[in-house]
């Protein structure tokens, strides 16, 4: 991000104070490695489309091939209880998701360091979205990285390691407990294969128990790729859905897939419609409701809607590809009345979304 050109003309022989100031300057640029006394934690690497700030050391560092996130949009807005924190708006997206938490040499302000990852993403593509600093981020300065965005479950536990010095993972835990100067930008950059949003918050540290970051800008930076989720459910077989509705009259069936909040079949759900069809056809006699389920999330005309949407898009398919007559299927949604896990945990609400063969 920071650079230097420097070169000395042959035609003249520099002047002592030139000397210096170009003295200077070298030692403004130097190296990361001679900044970084710390050395980036063991696993860790830099996303991949998205470079550091010049002399950062990562910290913390956590991947996951799936989850969801929250981009702000807009400002925090505080609950009954001051810490609750929640988005004024926002925008929920599912990818991969990666995050990175930097410390920057010292003396570097967290206006400088946000700066140098705008100019950055705007020459990567990126279109910022939202800004904030201090109070205007919704709340009191030190709040936003300590009870939102680095709270919780958020909290990253890399360093030190076990066996670096001082209870294992301490410094990055507290990282951001009362840091000051707070400062937000998130951005997304459209792309045909799935589009990626950013989040870089900056704070300074004002942990005096850890000198790592103590009066150091501290970089939390939060990378969205909206990848498709890799399958991993076993496509039922006909003769087990068959053997479920003769014990419970239904089975619930997680091979169908839809494109994120539409009732449009992705071509991954071919192997299932087509176990349901062999169903049909191997017992003629059978007629069914099909049934699509939500989770809670959203409203719940909206879900009830979208369920119903979902299950008429499997009785087109198995009528119109598969030749299966529709006097024999009717379509219906539950939406998220029909829970078979919480809904206040991903793995709880991905048991949810599902479609089920109901015997009429």
């Amino acid at each position: 991000m920071m650079s230097s050109h420097l070169s000395a003309s042959s035609a003249a022989r520099p002047t002592w104070p030139a000397l210096l100031i170009a003295f200077s300057v070298s030692v403004l640029f130097i190296s990361p490695r001679a900044f970084a006394q710390l050395k980036d934690v063991a696993g860790s690497k830099d996303h991949a489309a998205i470079k550091r700030y010049e002399g950062s050391a990562i910290l913390g560092y956590d991947f996951k091939k799936f989850d969801e996130y929250v981009v702000l949009l807009g400002p925090v807005k505080e609950g009954r209880i001051s810490t609750d924190l929640s988005p004024t708006k926002g925008q929920k997206v599912e990818g991969q998701v990666t995050r990175i938490l930097y410390v920057a040499p010292e003396s570097r302000s967290p206006l400088e360091v946000l700066r140098n990852y705008e100019q950055e993403l705007t020459k990567s593509g990126f279109n910022v979205l939202y800004t904030c600093a201090g109070k205007e981020c919704g709340t009191r300065d030190a709040w936003l990285g300590q009870y939102y965005l680095y709270e919780g479950e958020r909290k990253l536990h890399n360093y030190p390691p076990k066996g670096g010095g001082g209870p294992p993972g301490q410094v990055t835990e507290y990282a951001f407990t009362g840091a000051k100067d707070q400062r937000l930008m998130t951005a997304k950059r459209p792309a045909p294969q799935g589009d990626s949003y950013v989040s870089v918050f900056v704070a300074t540290g004002t942990s005096g128990s850890h000198k790592e970051t103590n009066g150091r800008t501290l970089t939390l930076l939060e990378v969205v790729d909206t990848v498709p989720m890799e399958t991993k459910m076993v496509t039922v077989e006909a003769d087990a859905m068959a053997k479920d509705i003769a014990a419970t009259g239904h089975v619930a069936l997680y091979g169908i897939y839809f494109d994120h909040d539409k009732a449009d079949l992705k071509p991954e759900s071919a192997p299932t419609i087509a176990e349901i069809a062999k169903l049909l056809k191997q017992d003629p006699k059978l007629t069914m409701y099909v049934v699509g389920h939500t989770d809670n999330v959203g409203g719940y005309e909206y879900n009830m809607g979208l369920s119903e949407r979902r299950a008429a898009a499997v009785v087109k398919e198995l009528t119109g590809k598969h030749g299966i007559q529709a006097a024999r299927l009717k379509a219906a949604g539950a939406g998220p009345l029909a829970p078979v896990a919480p809904n206040d945990s991903d793995p709880g609400r991905a048991k949810n979304r599902r479609v089920e063969l109901v015997k009429q």
